[in-house]
Protein backbone atom coordinates (compact mmCIF):
# COMPACT_ATOMS: atom_id res chain seq x y z
CA UNK A 1 0.00 0.00 0.00
CA UNK A 2 0.98 3.49 -0.55
CA UNK A 3 1.41 5.59 2.49
CA UNK A 4 2.12 9.10 2.83
CA UNK A 5 5.62 10.33 1.57
CA UNK A 6 8.55 10.75 4.29
CA UNK A 7 9.36 13.62 5.23
CA UNK A 8 12.76 13.54 3.30
CA UNK A 9 11.31 13.01 0.24
CA UNK A 10 8.47 15.74 1.41
CA UNK A 11 11.24 18.26 1.98
CA UNK A 12 12.71 17.45 -1.71
CA UNK A 13 9.79 17.60 -3.38
CA UNK A 14 9.23 21.87 -1.40
CA UNK A 15 13.28 22.68 -2.64
CA UNK A 16 12.67 21.25 -5.56
CA UNK A 17 9.05 23.77 -6.41
CA UNK A 18 11.36 26.31 -4.78
CA UNK A 19 13.86 26.36 -7.20
CA UNK A 20 11.90 25.63 -10.02
CA UNK A 21 9.47 28.73 -9.34
CA UNK A 22 12.48 31.02 -8.27
CA UNK A 23 14.35 29.68 -11.84
CA UNK A 24 11.40 30.39 -13.48
CA UNK A 25 10.91 34.48 -12.35
CA UNK A 26 14.69 34.35 -13.47
CA UNK A 27 14.54 32.93 -16.85
CA UNK A 28 10.87 34.72 -17.44
CA UNK A 29 13.14 38.67 -16.42
CA UNK A 30 15.89 37.71 -18.50
CA UNK A 31 13.77 37.11 -21.19
CA UNK A 32 11.60 40.56 -20.33
CA UNK A 33 14.33 43.15 -19.31
CA UNK A 34 13.27 46.02 -21.65
CA UNK A 35 11.91 48.83 -19.10
CA UNK A 36 8.60 49.86 -19.77
CA UNK A 37 7.92 52.89 -22.04
CA UNK A 38 5.20 54.77 -20.68
CA UNK A 39 5.37 58.77 -22.45
CA UNK A 40 3.54 60.40 -19.39
CA UNK A 41 4.61 63.61 -17.67
CA UNK A 42 3.66 62.27 -14.86
CA UNK A 43 5.40 59.01 -15.09
CA UNK A 44 8.70 61.04 -15.98
CA UNK A 45 9.12 62.61 -13.19
CA UNK A 46 8.54 59.35 -11.49
CA UNK A 47 11.64 58.09 -12.96
CA UNK A 48 13.70 61.36 -12.01
CA UNK A 49 12.65 61.37 -8.33
CA UNK A 50 13.70 57.38 -8.41
CA UNK A 51 16.64 58.29 -10.21
CA UNK A 52 18.73 57.51 -7.35
CA UNK A 53 18.25 54.05 -7.09
CA UNK A 54 19.93 51.59 -8.80
CA UNK A 55 17.70 49.20 -11.22
CA UNK A 56 20.57 46.64 -12.03
CA UNK A 57 20.30 44.64 -8.87
CA UNK A 58 21.94 41.30 -10.13
CA UNK A 59 21.51 37.89 -8.13
CA UNK A 60 24.28 36.40 -9.30
CA UNK A 61 27.84 36.76 -10.93
CA UNK A 62 28.10 39.02 -13.64
CA UNK A 63 29.34 36.05 -15.62
CA UNK A 64 26.89 34.18 -15.30
CA UNK A 65 23.28 35.70 -16.85
CA UNK A 66 20.28 35.27 -15.11
CA UNK A 67 18.30 33.83 -17.84
CA UNK A 68 21.38 30.92 -17.43
CA UNK A 69 20.84 30.65 -13.65
CA UNK A 70 17.19 30.41 -13.90
CA UNK A 71 17.94 27.54 -16.18
CA UNK A 72 19.91 25.54 -13.57
CA UNK A 73 17.65 26.55 -11.18
CA UNK A 74 14.99 25.12 -13.21
CA UNK A 75 17.29 21.98 -13.75
CA UNK A 76 17.93 21.39 -9.80
CA UNK A 77 14.28 21.77 -9.15
CA UNK A 78 13.73 18.66 -11.98
CA UNK A 79 16.22 17.00 -10.39
CA UNK A 80 15.51 16.89 -7.08
CA UNK A 81 12.09 16.05 -7.99
CA UNK A 82 13.35 13.13 -9.23
CA UNK A 83 15.14 11.89 -6.67
CA UNK A 84 12.59 12.63 -4.10
CA UNK A 85 10.69 10.23 -6.35
CA UNK A 86 13.09 7.45 -6.21
CA UNK A 87 13.26 8.04 -2.48
CA UNK A 88 9.70 7.98 -1.88
CA UNK A 89 9.21 4.50 -4.15
CA UNK A 90 12.77 2.77 -2.67
CA UNK A 91 10.57 3.29 0.79
CA UNK A 92 7.97 2.25 0.30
Amino acid sequence: MNGPAPRRATVLYAISATCGAIGALLWVRSQTSTPPSLHSSAYGSFLAADAYTSSAWRVWSPAVPEGRLGLYLIAVGLVLAVAARLFAVRRD
